[in-house]
């Protein structure tokens, strides 16, 4: 089995995150992530959480887009503040706290399986850490670096970063927030049709911007 894109979890997802965000100042990049996760009908998504980069908005999108599909979201926090500062905003916003993991991510990765919707922060200096060890499913995986302008690493390749077992389909930098670097992987040794299965199109709208920006899932 591989990724199959889904239009309508798409939109589902995209919906119920718009009238959850509402209480949110910067709702759009929730909003994308939730319809990525939630058309991919993705079954493992984990989010690495950063104390003061992640938002409230970003991880109620990804526990939306778990319910939909009927996934599992894991958030893994460095320790016990961050897990409160994670767990309190969630309940804030009405919305049930994700599996919490506390504890160095590169190593909290490691103990995950079957990852296929993986979101980690630019910011993190152990990013690159965190996307080589993550065990991805073998269906193929999305992953995603938010705020990829904090990014440090000098000309940035997802390719770089993969261990020998994946390897990048396609990739694309969006415009939203801090910038959005996201990437398809398959697995190597398993055959994929991805013009058959991926030739769906999403169109956001920035809340803030008003800018269309439209990405082919």
């Amino acid at each position: 089995m591989k990724l199959v894109w889904s239009p309508e979890s798409a939109s589902k997802a995209y919906i119920d995150t718009v009238k959850s965000c509402e209480l949110f100042q910067e709702s759009g990049e929730a909003e994308l992530l939730s319809a990525l996760a939630g058309g991919w009908n993705a079954k493992m998504i984990v989010e690495v959480y950063m104390h003061g980069g992640a938002t409230a908005a970003t991880s109620v999108g990804l526990a939306i887009a778990a319910a939909h599909a009927g996934g599992h979201h894991v958030c893994m926090v460095s320790d016990e503040r961050s897990r409160l500062d994670y767990v309190n905003a969630m309940h804030s916003a009405g919305v049930s706290p994700a599996e919490v993991v506390v504890g160095g991510a590169e190593e909290a990765v490691v103990g995950l399986a079957d990852i296929d919707f993986l979101v980690v922060d630019g910011g993190r200096k152990d990013f690159s850490r965190v996307v080589r060890f993550a065990k991805l499913s073998h269906r193929g995986a999305v992953l995603v670096c938010r705020n990829s302008s904090l990014r440090t690493m000098a000309g940035f390749r997802w390719g770089g970063v993969l261990g020998s077992t994946s390897r990048v389909v396609r990739s694309v930098v969006m415009p939203v927030g801090k910038g959005l670097d996201i990437a398809y992987v398959a697995y190597n040794g398993v055959t994929t049709d991805l013009h058959k299965s991926t030739s769906r199109w999403i169109t956001h709208i920035d809340q803030q911007s008003g800018e269309e920006h439209v990405i082919r899932g």
